[in-house]
């Protein structure tokens, strides 16, 4: 089963508290949250995986 990640924005002025990411069979496996950008503010270094 693909993975699923959950993401924090910690961009203080972006209006989305965290979203989840579903993963493809498709995705590289070298792919990481350093390589998203956060779908609300575009901020890409203020995105951070939540480790639960």
């Amino acid at each position: 089963m693909p993975a699923t990640v959950e993401v924090i924005c910690d961009n203080t002025d972006c209006e989305l508290d965290m979203f989840e990411v579903h993963y493809t069979y498709d995705v590289p496996e070298n792919h990481e949250v350093d390589d998203l950008v956060c779908p609300y503010c575009t901020e890409a270094s203020a995105l951070e995986e939540i480790e639960l």
